[in-house]
């Protein structure tokens, strides 16, 4: 029967691919256009056409549409919605880096705006103490410090091996632990020059802080963070974290 309870409830739930309701677009093609306006970082673009979607549920719970209007809320400094809309959804694994950025960034600039100052090294490590990632995007592996755990024991092994990796060495380990080649040559020279200042000092030397330097450090220590989230990520106990910003105009104290 035409007027039951089943066709309407069949009517309520379209198919993916059917045109929204006086929008002409499917939720696939409102989802591809979110997408492709964010790695353009036209954000302002993106706000506009977020504005015009029209009042469908199951449109803007779209996992893309969320990303976006998390994006958006950032850029425009509203991050009251943005941590609602972190701390609400549960995203996949493939945005969490993305999103765990604008989260730890976001509470970086609302204390820097409280102090009055630039956070320190050690002012990034208590925000993050003080606000860990949602479970919504991350993904609870414990992690030390820039790198997960896995990573770092890949990185270990190799360094017994062979602690001046090649090139070509570097970009496979990159592939192989999901690091940038920076990162990568970055450790390799920061563990190195932790030998020769440990070597220098069971035998009385001056150490060698000069040699191996690298802006991107991954010392055991947990206030040693970089100081900005586009060259590297920020170093948080829980996330491997590749910051998405770095190019767009990428785990309160």
């Amino acid at each position: 029967m035409l007027g039951g309870p089943e066709w309407g409830q069949r009517e309520a739930t379209p198919p993916r691919d059917a045109p929204l309701p006086s929008f002409g677009f499917t939720q696939e093609q409102v989802a591809c256009v979110c997408e492709v306006l964010q790695q353009a970082g036209n954000i302002e673009r993106l706000g506009r056409f977020l504005w015009s979607l029209p009042a469908c549920e199951r449109l803007h719970a779209h996992e893309s549409v969320l990303k976006a209007k998390a994006m958006v809320a950032f850029h425009r400094g509203n991050f009251k919605e943005l941590y609602r809309l972190l701390e609400s959804h549960n995203f996949s694994a493939h945005n969490h880096a993305k999103l765990q950025s604008l989260w730890l960034k976001a509470h970086y600039m609302e204390a820097e705006r409280l102090r009055g100052r630039p956070l320190g090294a050690v002012g990034k490590y208590r925000v993050r103490r003080k606000f860990p990632l949602p479970r919504t995007i991350w993904d609870g592996e414990e992690t030390s410090y820039c790198f997960k755990e896995k990573s770092r024991s890949v990185l270990r092994d190799w360094y017994l091996h062979n602690p001046y990796p090649s090139p070509r060495e570097k970009r496979e380990l990159a592939e192989s632990t999901g690091l940038t080649t920076v990162q990568v040559s970055n450790w390799f020279k920061n563990r190195r020059q932790r030998d020769r200042q440990a070597e220098h000092k069971d035998s009385g030397g001056p150490g060698d802080k000069q040699l191996d330097s690298s802006t991107d450090d991954d010392s055991d220590a947990p206030h040693v963070t970089p100081a900005h989230l586009g060259s590297a990520p920020p170093i948080y106990p829980h996330a491997l974290y590749e910051h998405p910003l770095a190019h767009l105009p990428y785990h309160h104290s």
